[in-house]
C-alpha cells in the first residue's frame, strides 16, 4: 500500500506539522490507513517543544515527491545467477510468463553481473555454426543437461575447453580429434578404445552402454551417459557454458529504486537497450524496466495543509496527484488536473479546520492529539492576538484544552518562550518561519519569528542584516525581511534588506539601520504581504 503524504510548507511552523499529523490520524481512524504525516524542513525549537510536551514525533521528512522508479509498476522476470547454463536461460526467456525478454544476470550475493538477451544467445549460437569450440563449460552442467550419468563419479571434473567432435564413421575411419575435444558417440566399441588410448576432455555415450573391457580403461577420462541421440546431445552441450561466458557485462545500465524517471528518461535516451536492470538499496537485482513503464507512471499522491502556493510546497508537485488541500490562506497558484476537495476558511490556523472536521465526524482525538491541535491554534494565532485570529479559532482552542486537560494562557507562555533560549545559529532562526512570494513581478523573502519579548531576545541585529543581505543577493530576492513578532508589545520589529524605499512606502516607516517597530502587526499574511501587494498593484 502506498502512501498518501499529507504535507505542510517549507520550513514549516507549529501549525503546518500539527496540521499534517491531526489529518493523518483523522484519516486514519475512520479506516484510510495509508494517510501518513509528512513534513519538508526542518523542525523548529517551538515546534519541538509542542511535539515533546505531547509525545508525538516528527513527521517523516521528505525532499521530493518527483516520480521515481519505485512508484511505477516495472517488470520481474526471473533473476539468473551467472552459473546457470544457457539452456535453463533460454527456455526463462522464452516462457510464456516472459517472452523475449531480456534477464538480468547476478553474481552469488544477487548484484548486478550483466543482462542476457537473445541476442546474446542467437549470436553465440552462430558463432558455434562456424568453430564448435567450447569453452569454460563445468563437466557438472553437461551431465546436467544431457540428463545423463557419470561412469565413475571419481574422475577429473575441470572445466571443458576443446573442440565438440561427433564421431561419425568416414570413409577414412574414425574422426581426428586431441585429448582436450569433447567427443560424442553411440554404440562404437572402437571409438571407446581410440579415446581410451589418446584421451579426450571428456565422452558422452549416446544411447548405449560401455562394455566392460574398456570401462575399466576410460576410469581418467569423464564418461557420461545419455539416452539423447547424438545431434539432440549436441545442441545441449552447446547450451551447457555458464552464461556467465556469453552475457552482457560492459556498458550495462542500471536504475535503482530512487531515481527519479526524470533522470532515467535521459539515461535510457542515450542509450539502445531494451530493459535495464532495476535494483535496490543494497544493489541487488529485484526486476526491470523498459521505455513502456514511463510512458503513464504512477504518481505519488499528496494531501497538501496550510499552503496552496507552489513555491511553498514540495519540491516535484507537478508531478505528484494532489487529492486535498486544506488551508486557511489566499488561494494561490496550484492547479490540478482534475477536481480534488479542497477545504478553505477563514480563521486564524488550519489547526482549527482539523478540529472542526474531527468535530463533523465523531472522532473525539486522544489527550495529547487534543493538546497538540490547541498548541496549533495558539501558535497560529500569536495566543489569538493575530489580525487572522476569529473567535472560532478560540472555540476550537478552548474544547481541546478542556479534552487535554491544559490551560491555554500557560501552553502560550510556555510556547513563544521557547523562543528566548538562544540557541541555534542565526540562519536556523531566519529560516524558523520563512516563505518566498511573488508579487506583481517582485521577488520577497519574509521570515518570521514570534517570541514573548524582542527585547530580551539575545540576537545581534547587524549580524542578522548581513546574513539576510548575504541571502537576498544569493537568491535575487528585491526584498527581504524578518519579522520578530514580539507578543508581550503586540506587534512586530521588522529587519529589512533590499529596496528600503519600498519597504518604508508600504509601511509608512522610516527604516532606522535597516529596522522599524510596526504596532499591532503580527501577522504575514494579513498585514506584510497585503502591504507590499498594495505597493506593488
Amino acid at each position: 500500500m502506498e502512501p498518501i503524504y499529507v504535507i505542510g510548507h517549507r520550513n514549516p511552523d507549529t501549525d503546518a506539522i500539527v496540521a499534517s499529523i491531526a489529518y493523518a490520524s483523522l484519516r486514519n481512524a475512520l479506516g484510510d490507513r495509508e494517510f501518513t504525516a509528512a513534513r519538508i524542513g526542518e523542525v523548529s525549537d517551538q515546534t519541538q517543544l509542542v511535539l515533546d510536551k505531547f509525545h508525538f514525533d516528527a513527521p517523516k521528512r521528505i525532499y521530493n515527491v518527483r516520480t521515481q522508479i519505485r512508484d511505477i509498476p516495472f517488470d520481474h522476470p526471473p533473476i539468473m545467477s551467472s552459473a546457470a547454463t544457457l539452456h535453463h536461460a533460454w527456455k526463462e526467456i522464452f516462457s510464456a510468463d516472459s517472452p523475449g525478454t531480456t534477464l538480468p544476470v547476478t553474481d552469488e550475493e544477487g548484484r548486478l553481473f550483466g543482462m542476457l538477451s537473445a541476442t546474446d544467445i542467437a549470436s553465440y549460437d552462430m558463432r558455434f555454426v562456424s568453430r564448435s569450440i567450447l569453452s569454460g563449460i563445468p563437466v557438472f552442467n553437461l551431465v546436467s543437461a544431457l540428463n545423463g550419468h557419470l561412469l565413475y563419479d571419481d574422475v577429473p571434473m575441470d572445466s571443458l575447453n576443446g573442440e565438440l567432435v561427433i564421431a561419425l564413421p568416414t570413409e577414412n575411419g574414425l574422426p581426428d580429434f586431441t585429448e582436450k575435444d569433447v567427443v560424442i558417440c553411440g554404440n562404437q566399441p572402437d571409438l571407446m578404445e581410440l579415446v581410451a588410448q589418446k584421451g579426450a576432455g571428456a565422452l558422452i555415450v549416446c544411447g548405449a552402454s560401455v562394455p566392460p573391457e574398456q570401462a575399466q580403461k576410460l576410469r581418467h577420462i569423464p564418461v557420461i551417459l545419455t539416452q539423447l541421440l547424438p545431434y539432440r546431445a549436441a545442441r545441449l552441450i552447446i547450451q551447457a557454458i555458464p552464461i556467465a561466458e556469453i552475457c552482457h557485462r560492459e556498458g550495462v545500465t542500471a536504475f535503482h529504486l530512487t531515481d527519479y524517471l526524470d533522470d532515467v528518461k535521459e539515461a535510457m535516451a542515450k542509450t539502445r537497450f531494451r530493459s535495464y536492470p532495476v535494483l535496490d538499496e543494497e544493489d541487488k537485482v529485484i526486476g526491470t524496466v523498459s521505455r513502456y513503464h514511463l510512458m503513464n507512471p504512477a504518481r505519488k499522491r499528496v494531501v497538501l495543509v496550510d499552503h496552496n502556493e507552489s513555491l511553498q510546497s514540495v519540491e516535484g508537485l507537478e508531478q505528484a496527484e494532489i487529492l486535498e488541500i486544506i488551508d486557511h490562506h489566499r488561494l494561490a497558484d496550484i492547479e490540478t488536473g482534475a477536481p480534488i476537495y479542497m477545504r478553505n476558511e477563514p480563521v486564524g490556523s488550519t489547526c482549527t479546520i482539523l478540529t472542526s472536521m474531527f468535530m463533523e465526524r465523531g472522532i473525539v482525538p486522544s489527550k495529547n492529539l487534543a493538546g497538540l491541535l490547541a498548541a496549533g491554534i495558539v501558535s497560529d494565532t500569536v495566543m489569538f492576538k493575530s489580525p487572522t485570529s476569529t473567535q472560532k479559532d478560540r472555540v476550537m482552542a478552548e474544547r481541546m484544552a478542556k479534552q487535554a486537560g491544559i490551560s491555554l494562557e500557560e501552553l502560550g507562555k510556555e510556547i513563544f518562550a521557547v523562543s528566548l533560549s538562544g540557541e541555534g545559529s542565526l540562519k536556523e532562526l531566519l529560516f524558523t518561519d520563512f516563505k518566498r512570494f511573488h508579487i506583481a513581478g517582485h521577488s520577497i523573502g519574509i521570515g518570521q519569528f514570534t517570541c514573548m519579548n524582542s527585547q530580551d531576545l539575545p540576537l545581534d541585529r547587524k549580524q542578522m542584516l548581513d546574513l539576510m543581505e548575504s541571502e537576498r543577493r544569493e537568491h535575487e530576492y528585491e526584498i527581504f525581511l524578518l519579522m520578530i513578532t514580539d507578543v508581550l508589545r503586540e506587534g512586530t520589529e521588522l529587519l529589512a534588506v533590499g529596496d528600503m524605499e519600498a519597504v518604508q512606502e508600504a509601511f509608512h516607516v522610516k527604516m532606522v539601520n535597516n529596522a522599524a517597530f510596526l504596532p499591532g502587526v503580527l501577522s504575514r499574511k494579513k498585514q506584510i504581504v497585503p502591504a507590499l501587494s498594495l505597493l506593488w498593484g
